[in-house]
């Protein structure tokens, strides 16, 4: 016990050094509780995996699974549908693709092995804007194409097949014009998803034209060893800006190289840069969720870290969580928007937030929380 409040501690120390915090609670309704969707096991490693809805209540200091639905294997992305649904895809390379009801029960699911392709998930699903397709990041596994699989929101049946112009493509979001935006990590990998000729590696960051596919722009970083993998959105009111964050994975053969990585790039505009060398000592970011008025707060679940990057102190990367397993982030408003974060640790839930005191949510039964979830809302 001592030693978690010792991290606590160290979390509310780390807001001295971020631009002020102008919002209070005082006088605001603050929220209660919020449910998360989310994707964990028991605490051994060959235990089932279940995709579901974890809720939190802030009052009693518990959280209880809403509702639990068992997968074929370990799963990877969640995204939560417009009617309480989950979609839920199986880990790189993924064989199956999941619908999973806002009761728990498992609505549909495609085997991927009997659509004929060739192609495997890489882990990430967005719905379109218009709510008709959904678009899927997947790899060609005789050829090593990245591809965007096409599917009917309803049947989940593929339509088509876009190329992403580089390998191994991760996650995949949607920019305010309706394009897909997507990380192509760039390692080559076998049908077995061993890494191979890290010598060749590609990543990039692509713009594809949401209604056909067109390539519209290609970014690559000047070390090809950083592998460009998880993205999410961030706006600074402030500065009037929107920003796109990259979570990015070393693959440097120099041990010395891939611990001095940095793991963040920030797409400001037109311009991809690595805003800050600042690392967390493995060159290895699990997940990236927008933060505090434009900022991101980014997982290191190898060295049990969190941390925050802000726009307005641009070369730095602030700790803002220090327990095992800092893992699966989403971004928590409470009385304000952009501030918070929630973290899945090795403990359970751990709170964070620039006006309000920091909080420990042991799990509901032991329990390995995966590396994403989402906020689905606030009570």
């Amino acid at each position: 016990m001592k030693t978690t409040r010792r991290k606590f501690l160290q979390m509310a120390g780390a807001l001295a050094a971020l631009p002020s915090a102008r919002w209070a609670w005082a006088g605001e309704a603050a929220p209660t509780g919020a449910s998360i969707a989310a994707a964990w096991r028991g605490p051994n490693a060959g235990d089932t995996y279940y995709a579901g809805v974890l809720a939190a209540d802030w009052a009693s200091k518990k959280i209880a699974i809403r509702s639990a639905a068992a997968l074929p294997t370990r799963p990877h992305g969640i995204t939560p549908e417009a009617d309480g649904s989950l979609l839920v895809t199986g880990v790189r390379p993924g064989g199956w693709l999941m619908r999973i009801a806002r009761d728990g029960q498992v609505a549909q699911q495609v085997d991927l092995a009997g659509e004929g392709s060739n192609a495997r998930l890489n882990g990430h699903v967005v719905v379109s804007p218009k709510g008709d397709v959904i678009y899927t990041t997947e790899t060609d596994q005789k050829t090593g194409r990245g591809l965007i699989g096409v599917r009917d929101r309803q049947s989940l049946k593929k339509l088509a097949e876009w190329e992403t112009h580089g390998m191994e493509p991760h996650q995949v979001l949607l920019d305010a014009a309706g394009h897909l935006m997507i990380a192509n990590g760039g390692i080559p990998r076998t049908a077995a998803d061993k890494k191979y000729d890290l010598h060749r590696m590609d990543s990039s960051l692509v713009r594809l034209d949401g209604q056909s596919g067109r390539l519209l722009r290609q970014w690559t970083l000047d070390d090809p060893r950083l592998s460009l993998r998880h993205l999410a959105w961030s706006e600074w009111a402030s500065g009037g800006k929107r920003f796109l964050g990259v979570a990015m994975q070393a693959e440097h053969d120099d041990p010395a190289a891939r611990a001095a990585a940095p793991i963040l790039a920030v797409l400001d505009g037109e311009q991809l840069s690595v805003p800050t060398r600042a690392g967390d000592g493995a060159g290895y970011a699990g997940d990236i969720t927008p933060a505090y008025n434009g900022g991101f707060a980014l997982s290191s679940n190898n060295v049990g870290i969190a941390q925050l990057w802000h726009p307005a102190m641009p070369d730095k990367l602030t700790r803002i969580v220090e327990l095992q397993e800092a893992y699966a982030l989403t971004g928590w408003d409470g009385p304000k928007p952009g501030g918070g974060v929630l973290v899945s640790t090795a403990l359970g839930l751990v709170r964070w937030h620039p006006s309000a005191k920091p909080a420990l949510l042991p799990w509901p039964e032991k329990m390995a929380v995966d590396n994403h979830w989402v906020l689905l809302d606030e009570a």
